[in-house]
């Protein structure tokens, strides 16, 4: 955070002000933010400002971490099991389905995930957030999507946590999802949110994409059917990879 204390307000007249100047462009401009959203204040220190560098994608492939699908087990999709006791916080299911911009599905992708505990905190040295960590909670699972292009994942509702963008700035619940290709310079990574969030109207990633209906796209929908009586709710959330409806994907330089 800078040494200028910027307080909430200062944050929220930034953020309606890029609105009314997007909807004044018209449909012209994506569902994706721009590299250099004010209001999301380390993204003016961090954008890219020269053209992408084009390089042999066999070059980076060489030097890129190597995964597989054989290597992902089952039991890596419920982040729940992965220590001897039982995590604190609600339980949930989150389920969905990858598709194209045709709504084809994207079958064998592999999915991977990230989160804050349901105190919001991470397990990670750079989380100094004062909230507890979990013992029995690390936060990372993946997953490989089916024939019909279906992924289905057990977790704890992650918590809000405060991230120092501006004064009491909080960052709505959510899950980072991760997308593989069939190389690992087609990674793709979103974040998934809960319905009726408070914190939306407040948060500048998220409303960094100022295209309503691509924001919508973000947001998972309670599925009370696809509840676990007595033990889990549902979520469901779908992720377009392609068209005028795909899921936003964030840049590369973009970790919060």
């Amino acid at each position: 955070m800078r040494d200028e204390v910027v307080r909430q307000a200062t944050i929220s007249a930034e953020i309606v002000k890029i609105a009314k100047q997007d909807a004044a462009a018209g449909p012209t401009r994506t569902g994706h933010p721009r590299r250099d959203y004010a209001p999301y204040r380390s993204s003016l220190l961090r954008h890219p400002t020269h053209e992408l560098v084009r390089v042999d994608p066999e070059d980076v492939e060489r030097l890129s971490p190597a995964f597989g699908h054989t290597d992902v087990d089952i039991l890596e999709s419920d982040l729940t099991i992965q220590h001897t006791g039982e995590p604190l916080g609600e339980r949930i299911n989150v389920f969905g389905r990858v598709v194209d911009g045709e709504g084809r599905p994207v079958r064998h992708q592999l999915i991977e995930v990230w989160q804050a505990n349901a105190s919001g905190r991470y397990v990670h040295k750079r989380d100094q957030h004062p909230a507890p960590l979990d013992p029995n909670f690390t936060g990372v699972g993946r997953v490989i999507t089916g024939d019909d292009g279906e992924y289905r994942l057990t977790t704890i509702k992650p918590g809000a946590y405060p991230w120092r963008n501006h004064l009491n700035a909080w960052r709505p619940a959510h899950i980072h999802f991760s997308l593989f290709g069939t190389a690992f310079t087609q990674r793709l990574v979103t974040q998934m949110y809960f319905p009726g969030d408070p914190l939306f109207a407040l948060d500048p990633i998220y409303q960094s994409v100022t295209d309503p209906a691509a924001r919508a796209r973000l947001v998972s929908t309670l599925d009370h059917e696809a509840s676990t009586p007595e033990i889990s709710l549902a979520y469901r959330w779908d992720i377009v990879l392609t068209g005028p409806r795909s899921t936003w994907m964030e840049s590369e330089d973009a970790h919060d």
